[in-house]
């Protein structure tokens, strides 16, 4: 007579047939459609304690790859967050009312389906960043007014030179580049000082690569930017511009809502407080991961953090030398600090200003109309160098509403409210805003930027195919990284 099967043998024989039929779903591009097995709900891991797949990090990418597999059918997963809260690089400051400013990443733009799609999925709504209207110039004393038609005021000659080269720069693997030796060798800024541009234009580069790149044009290699424009369809304007581009369209209520409407259908799947500390055995059958909260043991490991913040992760066994060296190199310095300056009503729209600011050499790189969709209050948001304004808040909204009084009149210094966040102080599990990535990098490190690690597998906005570094590429990171998940498990 056959031996009666255990209730793990019986458990681990539905787990193959459900991930048997989730990883063919997935592979059919069908994450939306949920496998129709009687015993889906039922929780596999009560038995073995291992689930299938343990997720680390609760942004975009991390929860984006949970809904994948609660969609594909699979519930033997955790989700693993350092913080009090999901969203990693996205956050809204509550204004009350309803009302919220981001003071992480925020817009979206042209091509950027895959978040479109979740927003959609998510029932969360977008409109257009406002442009409308006369920028503000500063310098010094000096003052100037001038409408950019929802530009950044670039050369549009130099910008079409960019948009040229980027063809030759896949985005998803720039060191493939046919002419990455020569463009790796090169910062953006050693490249602009042979285009002939004039001093009052170099201000206009100078702010778009800072805000976009995280750097300044002499410390972000050629080849990454190259391949950033190559992600906005080869058309720098798609890239660094503000109307129909990458900075054109908000979410309504935030981008972090994205993730608090994940995080809701997650339950008890989700961990806050549980910063990963170790990982053993990534090369064996069961990983474990050591965290605040116990030792968790997962069949997969979808990392789903920025590279150098794993350098804060111990792995047992070392992690190939290759894998090891990228994530020590990655670099980690573009914190970023994001202001918002709340007021009654946006006083500036009714002079025929829209809010925005360009300044040279002073505190605001940037600042804009960051107001909700119908204005109900005004909002000024505006991108800091610390290295020109007081790290006190209360300094520092001295400071910065004397020189909104300067661009826009008196009403600016009457604010109802004001957020400071400075991410390199205020979130050490930020390390950075957006990766300056530097001339030599990509040729160096780039092959082992995606590959898995045994049961560990990469994800983050950094290792999209496209977008990386933006809120489009978390989502797409967070597909693939799930899509990968299940048909190894599929395997196994």
């Amino acid at each position: 007579m056959s031996k009666k099967p255990s209730v793990e043998t019986s458990l681990d024989s539905r787990r193959r047939q459900l991930l048997k039929l989730a990883g063919a779903t997935v592979a059919v591009g069908g994450l939306g459609l949920k496998v129709g097995l009687a015993n889906a709900s039922e929780d596999p891991d009560q038995a073995s304690g291992v689930v299938d797949v343990a997720i680390i990090g609760g942004g975009l990418a991390g929860l984006t790859a949970a809904r994948d597999l609660q969609l594909a059918g699979n519930q033997s997963f955790v989700v693993l967050e350092a913080r009090d809260r999901v969203g990693g690089r996205t956050l809204n400051y509550e204004l009350g009312d309803g009302n919220v400013s981001e003071v992480g990443g925020q817009w979206i733009g042209p091509g950027q389906t895959a978040v479109e799609d979740l927003a959609r999925q998510l029932e969360v709504g977008t409109f257009p960043q406002f442009h409308e209207g006369r920028t503000v110039i500063m310098g010094g004393e000096g003052r100037l007014e001038i409408d950019l038609e929802g530009t950044f005021g670039t050369d549009m000659s130099v910008a079409h030179k960019l948009s040229e080269m980027s063809r030759d720069v896949p985005s998803g693997a720039p060191w493939k580049s046919p002419k990455a030796a020569e463009w790796d060798k090169l910062s953006v800024g050693d490249w602009l000082a042979t285009q002939n541009i004039k001093p009052e234009e170099r201000s206009g580069w100078d702010a778009a690569l800072t805000l976009t790149g995280g750097a300044s044009p002499a410390k972000m290699g050629l080849l990454h930017y190259l391949s950033m424009i190559n992600s906005a369809n080869c058309d720098y304007e798609k890239l660094d511009s503000i109307k129909d581009s990458a900075q054109g369209t908000r979410f309504v209520g935030g981008s972090q809502v994205l993730s608090s409407k994940m995080a809701e259908q997650l339950a008890d799947k989700l961990r806050l407080q549980c910063p990963v500390r170790k990982i053993s055995g990534w090369d064996g059958e069961i990983v474990t991961l050591h965290t605040d909260q116990g030792l968790v043991r997962a069949r997969q490991v979808i990392v789903a953090i920025h590279p150098a913040l794993c350098n804060q992760v111990q792995f047992e066994p070392a992690l190939p030398a290759a894998r090891a060296a990228l994530q020590r190199a990655w670099p980690a310095h573009s914190p970023a600090r994001k202001t918002a300056m709340v007021y009654a009503r946006p006083f500036w729209r009714e002079k025929g200003l829209n809010g925005h600011i360009f300044q040279m050499n002073g505190p605001v790189i940037w600042a804009w109309d960051n107001s909700p969709p119908n204005g109900e209050v005004g909002i000024i948001n505006a991108f800091i160098s610390n290295a020109n304004l007081s790290s006190d808040p209360a300094t520092a909204k001295q400071r910065l509403m004397e020189l909104y009084a300067r661009a826009w009149g008196d009403q600016a210094l009457q604010p109802v409210a004001y957020h400071d966040q400075d991410w390199g102080r205020d979130d050490p599990w930020s390390l950075t805003c957006v990766s300056a990535i530097p001339p030599g990098f990509w040729t160096t490190h780039g092959e082992a930027l995606r590959p898995p690690c045994g049961k560990l597998i990469w994800s983050g906005t950094e290792t999209a195919d496209i977008w990386a570094g933006y809120m489009d590429g978390a989502v797409r990171s967070g597909h693939q990284s799930a899509l990968q998940a299940l048909n190894a498990l599929r395997r196994a």
